[in-house]
């Protein structure tokens, strides 16, 4: 019998494991990434194509391209798309983001032979109908108009824009006019040149059948070119700070950030476990003196957001009006002791032991591990890229995190945005 009255074993984790998968090269020259490893009947199929902002002529013409993928074919409309994967109790996610665009399928495997043509014909032969089109670009200025009354939306394309400038594909964001710009005919230029596929990542185990089912179908796929076009940015060293007035709001948005080192960096595991340190959980130390001590906010947190040719970091919280400057100066204040003193032993263990165990649990099932290893790939990482991040961890120590603090956040370089 279970005894419930004596708590488990403290079992300490001293490695980080991430399986490997299979991979196949496909007639087209794509590789097809394989994680079998998973005992229900669900199969999700991603593809990724190089079509995210950074590839953008024009500011939305990515978020639109992407979202038309499913609004029409030369075969069927959006209505009978719908239909056809809801018989089959498909489910499909659209996502344009910073540096990839990618389309997720999640389907029973018994069901591939049904939907992976339907998956291949959305992704090959778009109507992009100006119909559909405009439909959805009234949609989207709807919901635009909503969102830019919202401070923490305002404030977070702020922050952005001040950090990498309003023409950068990270800094850029999509307002009206930019929308009213688009046409289909943008579209379908932009598809031509930039929807071919670039990668393509199956979880979930397939019959032999369906396994052949696979490759023929995307094999059929019109695959992405080998050249790489990427620029890579310098961190530059200046600050800004803006105050947006938003009358009738009671409280105000705060973003702090800069732009900072990438996963490549040697730096780059001892500045996560400071970030973690300062405002990357519950416990962290912004938490406990905005929101514990000070009672300004009902949370705040710190991030790094690292992308494929730059890196964020990112300190975000909401808080009353009159506590724009009062919170300001606590988070710097934060940083500060960061880069004088050195974390004591009990606080750096337990939010290192926090940290690690957030990395594992985030490789706890298929879907997660499959997406550890398409980091890897999109971002051309090391293999062993999250083992050796783990390890590094591990090994940092309380001089380390006072020398990161020192070299990556002086408070001087970080940019501010207020927003209420």
């Amino acid at each position: 019998m279970l005894d419930r009255k004596t708590a488990p074993q403290f079992a300490e984790i001293k490695d980080f494991h991430l399986p490997s998968p299979e991979i196949i090269k496909l007639a087209n020259g794509v590789p097809l990434v394989l994680f079998d490893a998973v005992q229900q009947e669900v199969l999700k199929i991603e593809l990724v194509f190089k079509a995210g902002k950074w590839f953008e002529p024009k500011p939305g013409i990515s978020h639109f391209t992407a979202q038309m993928l499913e609004r029409g074919t030369s075969k069927r409309t959006s209505y009978q798309i719908a239909e056809a994967f809801d018989q089959y109790g498909c489910s499909i996610e659209i996502n344009a983001g910073f540096d990839f665009a990618s389309l997720s399928l999640y389907t029973l495997s018994r069901n591939i032979s049904n939907v992976l043509p339907l998956l291949c014909e959305i992704t090959s032969e778009p109507s992009f109908l100006e119909s559909e089109f405009t439909l959805m670009k009234d949609v989207f200025k709807q919901s635009l108009k909503i969102n830019n009354k919202k401070n923490s939306y305002v404030a977070g394309k702020a922050i952005r824009k001040n950090i990498f400038g309003a023409r950068h594909p990270y800094g850029s964001s999509i307002e009206e006019p930019d929308v009213d710009n688009l046409t289909s005919e943008d579209l379908t230029a932009f598809f031509n040149s930039h929807f071919t596929l670039h990668d393509a990542y199956v979880t979930g185990a397939a019959s032999k059948s369906g396994r052949q089912k696979l490759i023929n179908d995307l094999s059929s796929l019109k695959g992405a070119a080998s050249s790489d076009n990427e620029i890579k940015s310098t961190i530059e060293i200046r600050s800004f700070s803006q105050l947006i007035e938003m009358p009738d709001s009671v409280q105000s948005s705060l973003r702090l950030g800069k732009k900072t080192i990438n996963r490549s960096h040697p730096d780059y595991p001892a500045f996560i476990l400071l970030n973690h340190i300062l405002g990357g959980y519950f416990g962290s130390r912004l938490m406990k003196n905005i929101r514990e001590e000070k009672g300004l906010t009902y949370g705040i947190h710190s991030s790094i957001n690292a992308l494929k040719n730059d890196s964020l970091f990112l300190i975000g919280t909401d808080v009353n009006r009159e506590n724009q400057k009062l919170a300001i100066s606590e988070i710097k204040a934060e940083i500060i002791r960061l880069q004088e003193n050195n974390v004591e032993l009990g606080e750096l263990e337990i939010t290192k032991n926090h940290l690690l165990g957030s990395l594992q649990l985030e490789a706890a099932n298929p879907f997660s591990i499959v997406e550890k290893i398409k980091s890897i790939r999109l971002n051309r990482l090391n293999s062993n890229f999250y083992s050796k991040l783990f390890n590094d961890i591990t090994s940092t120590d309380a001089e380390m995190i006072k020398r990161v603090a020192q070299s990556y956040l002086d408070i001087d370089t970080l940019f501010e945005v207020s927003v209420g």
